[in-house]
C-alpha cells in the first residue's frame, strides 16, 4: 500500500510506501527536507501537515510538544502516512545542490587498512554506480542494529572508480557498536548494505565563482574524510582559486593522508596544507604546527579570514572553537558551513538560536 504526499511550496507529489517516513520518501525522490539527527529529537525536520492523517512515530515530546501536534506539526524523520497528505516545509534553495536521489546499495569490502591506531580505511565496491557530491555521506547498515551509521565518503567523485568504489575512514569510538563492528569484525570479502548519498555539506561553487572567494577547509580526526573528498575534487577539476586545508590530530601516529597532501601542495601552487598536532611530544622532532586546528588557522591567516568560505568537519568541540575563531577573524555565518553527525545524545543539547545554519 502507498499514499500520495504533496510537498508545498514546491507543489510536488510523490508516493510514500506504508511505514516509510516522510523524510526518507522525500530524499529518495530527490527532494531535500532540512534534517539533522533522524532520531526525532532535534526538531530540525519539523513540518506542517495541512491535510490528511499521519502517525507521529517516535517523535520526542520535547522536540514536538503536545500543542504542536494539535496544530498539525510533525517531525519528517519519524512521521508516516495514514492517508494521502499535504505538508508545508521550509525548503532551502541551494543552487549548487544536485539533489541526487537516495538509493539502496549492496557492496563488497575490497580492502581494509589501518590508517592510524584508531582509524581504519574501508574500501567498498558497489553493485551499481553511485552519483554523489564531494562532501556527502552514506548510511551503513550494522548487523543487529536497527539504525544505520553515517560515514562520510573520503574519495572524490572524480577519482578513478570513484563512483563504483567508495572509501570510508572510520574512527573507533570506544563503546560504539557500529565502529567496534567495523574495526573488529568487518573483513575483506564481506558483503554490506548501505544507502546514499546524503547531506548538504558540499562546495558552494557558484558563490566562490561569483564573489571570487578562496576555499578554507578545517578538519579534525576522521572528520578529514569530507574535506579530503572536496579538495581532491576541486584539484582534479582544475580549480585555480586558493585552497587551504588545516588538518588537526593529537600526534603524528594519528595523522593520516599526510604525505598525500604534502605532495598535492608541492604539485599545485594554489593549494596550501597545514597539519597541526595538539598532543605531540616536545622532543619528537615534529617541525609543523602545534596546537589545535583553530590555533593553526588563526596563525596561518594572521587572524583575517576575509575572502574565503570555510568548510568545517570534525568533533563538535573543534567545530565550535573554529566557528568562534573564524568570526573573530571577520568571517560570518553565511560563509561558514559545517558537517555534524548528530547522535541521539547530541540531539538533546540546546542549539544557539542566533545561528540558523551553523
Amino acid at each position: 500500500m502507498s499514499y500520495e504526499l504533496t510537498i508545498e511550496p514546491l507543489g510536488q507529489t510523490i508516493e510514500v510506501e506504508d511505514g516509510q517516513t516522510i523524510l526518507d520518501a522525500a530524499l529518495r525522490a530527490g527532494i531535500y527536507l532540512p534534517h539533522a539527527c533522524c532520531h526525532g529529537l532535534c526538531a530540525t525536520c519539523k513540518i506542517q501537515v495541512t491535510d490528511g492523517e499521519i502517525e507521529h512515530g517516535e517523535a520526542s515530546g520535547f522536540a514536538l510538544m503536545d500543542y504542536e501536534r494539535d496544530e498539525g506539526k510533525a517531525l519528517a524523520c519519524c512521521a508516516t502516512l495514514q492517508s494521502d497528505v499535504v505538508i508545508e516545509a521550509e525548503i532551502d534553495e541551494e543552487p549548487d545542490a544536485r539533489n541526487l536521489l537516495v538509493h539502496d546499495y549492496r557492496a563488497t569490502v575490497v580492502r581494509i587498512e589501518d590508517l592510524t591506531p584508531t582509524i581504519k580505511g574501508v574500501w567498498l565496491k558497489l553493485d551499481q554506480p553511485m552519483e554523489f557530491q564531494a562532501g556527502q555521506y552514506i548510511n551503513l547498515h550494522i548487523p543487529g542494529e536497527a539504525a544505520p551509521r553515517a560515514f562520510s565518503i573520503a574519495n572524490a567523485p572524480t577519482a578513478a572508480g570513484g563512483r563504483d568504489e567508495i572509501e570510508l575512514n572510520v574512527r573507533h569510538v570506544p563503546g560504539g557498536k557500529g565502529t567496534t563492528w567495523v574495526h573488529q569484525q568487518l573483513k575483506s570479502g564481506d558483503a554490506v548494505q548501505l544507502s546514499g548519498p546524503y547531506g548538504r555539506f558540499f562546495v558552494r561553487e557558484s558563490a566562490h565563482a561569483k564573489e571570487g572567494l578562496g576555499y578554507l577547509f578545517l578538519a579534525g580526526g576522521s572528520g578529514l574524510s569530507s574535506p579530503r573528498s572536496m579538495v581532491l575534487d576541486l584539484l582534479a577539476a582544475g580549480c585555480s582559486k586558493p585552497i587551504t586545508l588545516v588538518n588537526g590530530a593529537r600526534s603524528q601516529d594519528e595523522l593520516y593522508h599526510h604525505a598525500e597532501f604534502e605532495q598535492l601542495a608541492d604539485k599545485h601552487p594554489n593549494f596550501s596544507y597545514v597539519a597541526a598536532l595538539s598532543g605531540e611530544a616536545e622532543d619528537s622532532g615534529w617541525t609543523g604546527a602545534r596546537g589545535f586546528v583553530h590555533d593553526a588557522a588563526k596563525a596561518h591567516f594572521a587572524n583575517d579570514f576575509r575572502g574565503h568560505k570555510a568548510y568545517l568537519c570534525g568533533p563538535p568541540l573543534m567545530i565550535d572553537a573554529c566557528i568562534s575563531t573564524l568570526m573573530q577573524g571577520r568571517l560570518f555565518e553565511r560563509d561558514i558551513y559545517t558537517e555534524k553527525f548528530i547522535s541521539a545524545a547530541d540531539a538533546q543539547q540546546v542549539r544557539s538560536p542566533l545561528f540558523k545554519k551553523i
